[in-house]
């Protein structure tokens, strides 16, 4: 089969594709024709050796899949060959930039049905992110508001809508470009931060901010006032510590997504009962990965790019 791969880390250069050897699904996996793949932020991180993940070289990146079973590992029973599946699988190994991929069969669930298979690969970890995010971290409820800063990438669109279909009062910060996406997401208000500091215009204070962009640690900090006592401050981005307030019982929260296929299954019944949409920007051949890598590298990228091994379902 297809598949690209690096043997070291380094910039998008050490990235081939190549032939390799065709998985077999061990006990408790099974074996997926990939219909697509996403790229995500996380995968350039690994590529360049930045994470604290364990891989083996050579690595296939790719942690978000759709496809079908096409083989069943012993032991499995919730999954059958022909089974269209969509799942977050596990970092540490081989990812699904690839024509198959194993996974763990408990990583995957039965894909939407309303949009194309390919398709279906853009939700499940940004999805999972803000779900965890609003929800475990934030325990965001109907009638709370909500500043979500970053709310053009792909964790924050999702966010966005999420956190108004829970009946939340939403504000958004965004750049110019996303501002009608993020507008349809359902925000309640739009801050654009490239010409408005969002000090000046949030007065009434939010009961969860949610951080899932760029960000400095200082105008992170500068946030914190915005959010009443007993609130909560939850972040996507570790690299930037996740500020509080303890003497106003502020907490600070920095979220690492967790697989939760429970959850995942949620969500993919909201995308089929039209309540939550996945944007797709672009959809690549396998081999123009690579570009997709250096377009990330040089801060180009925009929206969700799904990779597609054998062509568009």
């Amino acid at each position: 089969m297809k598949a690209v791969r690096f043997h070291e880390t380094g910039g998008p250069e050490v990235l081939c594709y190549e032939d390799v050897e065709t998985p077999t699904a061990g006990p408790g996996a099974v074996r997926i024709r990939v219909a697509g793949s996403a790229f995500n932020p996380a995968d350039g991180g690994l590529r360049g050796g930045f994470l604290p993940i364990p891989i083996t070289l050579p690595h296939t990146p790719g942690y978000d899949v759709s496809g079908t079973v096409d083989e069943v590992g012993e032991g499995v029973t919730s999954l059958n060959v022909g089974d269209s599946v969509v799942g977050f699988i596990p970092m540490d190994a081989d990812g699904a930039d690839a024509e198959y991929v194993v996974a763990p069969a408990d990583s995957l669930v039965a894909a939407p049905t309303t949009i194309p298979l390919t398709d279906a690969a853009g939700l499940p970890s940004v999805a999972l992110t803000a779900y965890q995010a609003l929800f475990e971290a934030g325990e965001l409820k109907p009638g709370q508001r909500v500043l979500i800063n970053g709310a053009g990438g792909s964790v924050g669109g999702y966010a966005v809508q999420l956190a108004k279909r829970a009946g939340a009062h939403v504000i958004a910060t965004v750049s110019p470009r996303s501002a009608e996406a993020v507008t349809r997401a359902g925000a309640d208000e739009i801050v654009d931060y490239t010409t408005t500091s969002i000090l000046d215009v949030v007065t009434e204070p939010v009961d969860v901010l949610l951080n899932v962009g760029p960000i400095t640690e200082e105008g992170f900090k500068a946030l914190v006032p915005l959010v009443r006592d007993g609130g909560v401050v939850v972040s996507t981005t570790p690299m930037v510590p996740t500020p509080g307030d303890d003497e106003r019982g502020v907490r600070a929260v920095t979220i690492f997504l967790h697989p939760d296929a429970a959850v995942l299954t949620e969500l993919v019944g909201l995308v089929d009962s039209g309540d939550l949409k996945v944007e797709i920007a672009q959809r690549v051949p396998l081999p123009e990965l690579i570009k997709v890598h250096e377009e990330a590298e040089a801060g180009r990228l925009r929206g969700k790019v799904v990779v597609v091994p054998f062509g568009e379902d």
